[in-house]
């Protein structure tokens, strides 16, 4: 199954309903498989004293997080234009949900599966609302696992499956909450403990600078990539640093559809691009010298050589010691069928 590549458009609009359908017309034409942005109410997600995380403070002039979050809200109508455009342009809509008025809007807007923010991983009242609506609705769920501990994704890994969800149903995206994340925390075998430890798919949300993490989450196993889109990393706000811009995003997503194939279906066989090679490479049983009807085969009037059209040299020993019942010329393929037992 191939990949779900998530473009992350998250707050990147700006509060600016324009550049959001920018966002969503650049994620479709990098080729991504779902857009995601984030509805919330600033007013109910934090205090007017909650601080900015650093990365913030270096990309965002408001002078707390309430004021940064205000100039990134949109209005409701304003995601119901953004599903519809969505819908016209072949691309998934998505938004992440940060309370549960928000989460209700975005259902009636058809949205294609419940993400669960790492920030709101330990949100009781919220994660129990998302968990019945998953169910009821029979949503995937994308649950980010950043800044969590192993204990923090199984409890909130369990309210989902108490609700009657499968594990096949939820995805465990692992995550590293820093913007941009440093490459030596990143820490993708964390991506193998995750399934290992839930039994449930992992994907991953990126935000390290580049292509070569989420290359490699996908050759880890990851089932989805989300990864920030921008139109151009040096507008203001706070993720556009850590996020991509068009031309990389489409390189990115390349580069996730030429892995998947390198890494194949995992079963060996032989492949149909190796068979001509199959034969001009391997060796076959032949004739070292004429061998006359009758004439017992020995190791020194049999040799290997190619082209791998004739007998497996594998089968050697079972020509040592029987008599050829035909004549051979020198180098002649032997026949298994044409000898017989001394």
């Amino acid at each position: 199954m191939a990949t779900l590549i998530i473009a992350e458009a998250g707050v990147n609009h700006n509060g600016d309903i324009a550049l959001a359908h920018k966002l969503i017309d650049i994620a479709a034409e990098a080729g991504a498989d779902a857009v995601k942005f984030q509805t919330f109410s600033a007013d109910n997600l934090t205090t007017n004293t909650a601080p900015k995380a650093n990365y913030q403070k270096l990309n965002d002039n408001a002078k707390n997080q309430l004021d940064m979050l205000k100039s990134l809200e949109l209005l409701p109508k304003q995601f119901e234009e953004l599903s519809d455009h969505c819908h016209r342009s072949g691309i998934t809509f998505l938004s992440t949900a940060f309370g549960i008025e928000e989460l209700k809007l975005l259902l009636k807007l058809g949205i294609g599966a419940i993400k669960v923010p790492s920030g709101e991983i330990t949100h009781l009242q919220l994660l129990r609302e998302m968990a019945l609506e998953a169910s009821n609705n029979q949503l995937p769920v994308y649950l980010s696992t950043g800044m969590s501990t192993l204990g923090e994704v199984e409890s909130a890994l369990q309210i989902f499956l108490d609700a009657g969800m499968s594990r096949s149903e939820i995805t465990l995206l692992h995550c590293l909450s820093a913007y941009p994340a440093p490459e030596d925390q990143v820490n993708l075998n964390a991506i193998k403990t995750l399934s290992l430890a839930f039994n449930c798919p992992v994907g991953y949300s990126d935000h390290t600078i580049g292509i070569t993490a989420p290359v490699v989450a996908v050759s880890l196993g990851a089932k989805i990539i989300e990864k920030h889109i921008t139109l151009n990393n040096n507008l203001p706000g706070p993720d556009h640093k850590a996020s991509m811009e068009p031309k990389l995003f489409q390189n990115m997503v390349q580069a996730i559809r030429t892995t998947e194939k390198l890494l194949g279906d995992g079963i060996k066989t032989i492949q149909p691009a190796e068979k001509e090679t199959r034969i001009v490479a391997r060796r076959s049983l032949r004739a070292a010298k004429d061998i006359k009807a009758g004439e017992l085969f020995t190791s020194k009037n049999i040799i290997a050589k190619r082209p791998g059209n004739g007998i497996n040299p594998m089968n050697l020993d079972d020509f040592i010691g029987t008599k050829a019942l035909r004549d051979f010329h020198e180098t002649e393929s032997l026949d298994g069928k044409k000898n017989e037992s001394e």
